[in-house]
């Protein structure tokens, strides 16, 4: 009984700690009002864009502990005429409210707030698309981005635009709402964003599912995926991550998964010596999201990509703590021991390396890649 009563006060104090340094306000743009929601630490700002129609409290429940990890200040907002966020008065034509527009209320609000320096963007979907077009307007502040199924800027050509338009009736939208502004300028949204690109200098983890939009004809999701991979394939600075057994909400569906990635994001503006601090610190939040989310196998899969994110930026002490852990943590999952054998083959461990494609072939004499591999190994 102590020792429940112990965890749960570290818990406890954990959270009344985080959230007193929570700000819920609304922010005055010019004669209406913005709501803006940040937890204030220290180091580079993360900001959030929701989706199209969602607001920024669909964030909420992964904020904590990418904020118990990175201490640094968080902040999510409502666009306007969406969650707590006014419209502005001043605007008579529907095409003021375009995403421009949204852009420009976006950087008055985040300059009263005293945000006018580096920044991290994180994004989903539509939100996406602000992302883009900030990272365009201020690429000397921008740090990273991290894209979680974000809209590709190429994706809606005319002949997807004609099929949308006859699949929503702007009429039926109340007006006037940042739902039917949104949606009412959908289509020139997507011919201004079409052939716009992300800086090359900014590193970029490009995060998406295998299949975004089960539901959707054919032609529409395999050009979306097409997209997505092309991104990464076409660009030395964006690191694709495939969120397998994920829906297009990514951060719903594997909360793990992202909340990794925005921590792995943060770390590359830390010195080395922060960056090891920081790396214990996730490790341990990996573990916790481990044993919460043991029974779906997600975990694994959040802790490998992790692993792989390292490995692929050529950080092989780190890769090696991370696949370590994993088969520490899924003894039975004959893929984590070849993840890290492929780890320790990359370190030059070959015996080590040998050992653990040996176990991952006990545990599944399927995994042909782990065969490849041993035979590779022992011809050396």
């Amino acid at each position: 009984m102590r020792h429940f009563f112990l965890k749960f006060s570290i818990i406890f104090f954990s959270s009344i700690s985080m959230y007193s340094q929570a700000l819920d306000t609304l922010v005055d743009i010019g004669g209406y009002k913005m709501h803006f929601n940040i937890l204030k630490g220290t180091g580079t700002p993360i900001l959030f864009e929701a989706g199209g129609g969602n607001d920024g409290s669909v964030w909420n429940d992964v904020l904590g502990k990418i904020y118990k990890v990175t201490g640094t200040t968080l902040i999510t907002y409502d666009r306007s005429g969406f969650g707590n966020s006014e419209l502005n008065p001043n605007l008579k034509k529907d095409s003021d409210f375009g995403i421009l527009n949204g852009i420009k209320e976006l950087d008055t609000g985040l300059s009263r707030l005293g945000f006018n320096n580096e920044i991290i963007l994180v994004s989903h979907s539509y939100g996406g698309l602000y992302n883009l077009l900030y990272t365009n307007k201020h690429p000397e502040k921008v740090k990273s981005v991290v894209l979680i199924d974000a809209t590709p800027p190429d994706f809606w050509n005319e002949e997807f635009l004609a099929m949308r338009d006859q699949n929503v009736d702007i009429n039926s939208i109340p007006k006037p709402s940042g739902d039917y502004y949104l949606n009412v300028n959908f289509n020139e949204t997507m011919r201004y964003v079409r052939n716009l690109d992300f800086q090359e200098n900014i590193p970029i983890l490009n995060i998406f599912p295998e299949n975004s939009f089960p539901g959707f004809p054919e032609v529409l999701s395999k050009r979306w995926r097409k997209l997505h991979e092309e991104l990464g394939d076409h660009k030395d600075n964006v690191t694709n991550i495939v969120a397998k057994g994920s829906g297009h909400a990514v951060f719903q569906d594997n909360p793990g998964l992202i909340i990794n990635a925005i921590i792995k994001a943060y770390s590359r503006t830390l010195d080395n010596e922060q960056q090891d601090e920081l790396l214990q610190k996730a490790l341990d939040n990996a573990m916790e999201l481990s044993i919460e989310a043991k029974e779906n196998n997600r975990s694994e899969q959040d802790l490998n990509a992790l692993g792989y994110s390292f490995l692929g930026n050529e950080e092989l002490d780190k890769a090696l703590e991370v696949f370590k852990l994993t088969t520490i943590l899924f003894p039975d999952s004959f893929n984590a021991y070849d993840s890290y054998g492929e780890a320790l083959m990359k370190s030059n461990r070959k015996e080590e390396a040998i050992k653990m494609y040996e176990k991952s072939i006990e545990l599944n004499p399927k995994n042909e890649n782990g065969r490849k591999m041993l035979m590779q190994l022992k011809q050396e």
